[in-house]
């Protein structure tokens, strides 16, 4: 049996919960802030949690960190 292993680059981007959901940042903040409203930027510097459609892929690249 080979070994489980850990998609790296999706451990960099994600972090997983206490209750075991996946914790990512969202998308589009990270430059031409010029542009944005301020309300929408202080959205998008708050954390977001990994849709339900998304949880299998989830737990399928992060193996070994109890991702529900």
């Amino acid at each position: 049996m080979p070994k489980v292993k850990t998609k790296k680059s999706a451990a960099k981007r994600f972090k997983i919960t206490k209750t075991g959901k996946a914790k990512h940042q969202r998308a589009f903040g990270g430059h031409l802030a010029t542009g944005k409203a301020g309300k929408r930027k202080r959205f998008l510097k708050k954390a977001d949690v990994v849709s339900a459609a998304h949880a299998y892929q989830m737990r399928r690249m992060l193996p070994t960190s109890g991702c529900k």
